[in-house]
């Protein structure tokens, strides 16, 4: 019997961690752990799950051992989330695993891989990059050789292009006669953008990607995939997506609602119309493959539209007892579509939640099926450049839950909390309601969060919250909100800056300061006068910083010079962003902001720029 524990309770250790660990890989990712904590109904934070990883994950693989899982139940054994934890557990019928998990620890305990997500992210970028000729040569890539062939950066360069296009300028890319150096320089290039389109890589360095770390090379493969795969399942990008208003419903209850809640909203719109019984997850009830036969013979496209060839959905396979062989032929009717992508029929089968959540929203995307509700006087407001931002900023930091829409996702305070831990602005998590919350309590408890989260943010860590009110955050006051999380991203940026500038307190002039210098120092020309600086628009002072600080690594003959044009200066800013990020500064700003000078996020650029000039970025 394990110490301090007795053995109904190692039991129920054991219990908890296989129904957990559903694909039996001997390990649970963090995620899992999470999810685990938020159904227990204390919703843990992720910086509290990462301080629990870093205390007791021994062997550094970033998953968890049953035996490191037994000494993270002793470490809360006598806290109270421990019974809302064994109360969700026994409850709980498994949960859905989310990330990969390693080869090898350093202690010989052997974790397997997911084969099947090899298979399906190796054939996902043969198919995205088959026609790009830099990629000439490096596909097909077999799935056993999937870990090597992300180890240069310029797959994965390409594959954050096809999420996000425009994200990395292709001429920062190193191509051609790679060493050590350049491959260096393409796994910052990468990681650094992955992490500005709202991907965690706070666990992953370019040595990882290099090594070719399987659980880290799988788990970030995934997040720029889904972020590709979800980037149209959002209201406001897809007006259409109204159609699956329900009754009693507003807009803004729908873009409350996670890509995934959209998806299976989706699906099941579909069945209801086929007359078929509707499905609650990917996982579970989709083996038989009977809710994939409907939902394509509702959305295979019906001869209607102009230039649009019908195509008729065989169902014979429906009827095949086999359900191997059933799967399969539902995956023949989806080639047909041109939709057969991440699944394979034994995934169905075995209800592969990962790779059948990605077969949907394929579907989605090529035959969404749907029609925006007439005579509606609707006005949708597109996520704003600075919304997105500030939501990859929190995401990337691992915000738990993610943030979709902000306005929504922060009404109770718990992503802001998060942050506040972030900037080293302590929380008393004591004092902090912890969702799920009682429908009669609800907005009560979200408010008292939120009061919670605005006086910190006065009284700890000395933020203008002059007129903001908790309330203000709770109700989702737009303006406000966003004050808030700019003053967050702002310190969270000048504490890169920590106990640099002899003794000067980092700020605005102690950036400008040091830019002008470092630029006078490196005989450059160009100077700025203060973050509204006009001659930012051109980007050159940018630039310039940047080959000060790595001498020679732009190269000036692509930047337009003179008179520019707003094409011209996009150009350059596009560059410049790159650039910035290739040289090891996390930048999350855009190209925009700079031809735009955009006087908050141009701090941050600077600001990243002299962290990483005095090697603290």
């Amino acid at each position: 019997m394990t110490e301090n524990i007795s053995d109904e309770e190692l039991e129920l250790i054991r219990e908890s961690f296989k129904k957990i660990d559903v694909n039996e890989s001997g390990a649970i990712s963090p995620s899992e752990l999470s999810a685990v904590f938020r159904e227990a109904g204390c919703a843990m934070p992720g910086c509290r799950i990462r301080e629990l990883l870093e205390k007791l994950d021994r062997d550094k693989t970033n998953d968890i051992s049953f035996d490191e899982f037994k000494a993270i139940y002793k470490e809360l054994k006598d806290d109270s989330t421990i019974q809302a934890f064994k109360k969700a557990i026994n409850k709980r019928k498994g949960v859905i695993a989310i990330g990969g998990t390693s080869a090898v620890s350093c202690e010989g305990t052997q974790h397997s891989v997911s084969e099947h997500e090899q298979v399906a992210f190796a054939n996902y970028i043969n198919t995205c990059l088959e026609s790009d000729g830099d990629c000439k040569g490096r596909l097909p890539i077999k799935p056993a050789d999937l870990f090597a062939a992300v180890g240069d950066g310029i797959l994965l360069c390409k594959l954050i292009n096809i999420s996000v296009p425009d994200t990395i300028d292709e001429r920062t890319i190193n191509k051609k006669n790679l060493t050590c150096f350049t491959t260096q320089e393409n796994l910052n290039l990468a990681l650094n953008s992955a992490s500005a389109i709202g991907c965690q890589v706070v666990n992953i360095g370019a040595g990882d990607l290099k090594e070719g770390k399987p659980h880290l090379v799988l788990g970030l493969l995934w997040q720029i995939i889904k972020i590709g795969l979800f980037a149209n399942i959002e209201l406001s990008r897809n007006e259409a997506l109204a159609a699956l208003l329900q009754e009693g419903e507003s807009l803004e209850d729908l873009m409350k609602l996670s890509p995934e809640e959209l998806l299976l909203r989706w699906v099941n719109f579909h069945l209801q119309k086929a007359g078929s019984k509707t499905i609650s997850n990917f996982s579970g009830d989709i083996k038989d493959s009977e809710a994939y036969f409907y939902l394509l013979q509702q959305i295979a496209p019906d001869g209607s539209k102009e230039d649009v060839l019908q195509i008729e959905i065989d169902m014979d396979g429906l009827y095949e007892k086999d359900l191997m062989k059933r799967a399969e032929s539902m995956l023949e009717q989806a080639d047909r579509l041109g939709c057969r992508q991440f699944v394979t029929a034994g995934d169905v089968v075995r209800g592969n939640s990962k790779l059948n959540l990605a077969f949907v929203a394929t579907l989605f995307n090529k035959y969404p099926a749907l029609n925006k509700p007439e005579n509606q006087d609707w006005i949708l407001k597109s996520e704003t450049r600075e919304e997105r931002t500030f939501r990859n900023w929190m995401n990337s930091l691992g915000a738990c839950p993610r943030v979709h829409y902000m306005y929504s996702d922060l009404q109770d305070a718990m992503v802001i909390l998060q942050l506040y831990e972030k900037i080293k602005v302590p929380v008393e998590w004591d004092r902090v309601n912890h969702p799920p919350f009682k429908s009669t309590v609800k907005h009560l408890k979200k408010s008292e969060n939120c009061s919670y989260a605005v006086d910190l943010g006065k009284k700890k860590a000395g933020f203008s919250l002059v007129g903001i009110g908790g309330q203000d955050l709770s109700e989702g006051n737009p303006t406000l909100t966003l004050a808030l999380v700019w003053q967050l991203m702002r310190r969270y940026t000048l504490n890169i800056l920590e106990d640099l500038g002899e003794g000067e307190v980092a700020g605005d002039d102690l950036i400008i300061k040091w830019v002008n210098k470092t630029l006078k120092e490196a005989a450059k020309s160009s100077s700025i006068k203060s973050f509204k600086d006009k001659e930012i628009s051109t980007s050159l002072p940018v630039l310039d910083l940047i080959d000060a600080l790595k001498p020679d690594s732009v190269n000036f003959d692509l930047v337009k010079t003179g008179s520019l044009s707003e094409e011209d200066k996009l150009d350059n800013a596009k560059y410049a962003i790159s650039m910035a990020r290739k040289i090891g500064a996390k930048v999350y700003a855009l190209p925009e902001d700079l031809v735009e000078v955009n006087p908050k996020m141009v701090m941050t650029i600077f600001a990243c720029l002299m962290g990483r000039g005095m090697k603290k970025a």
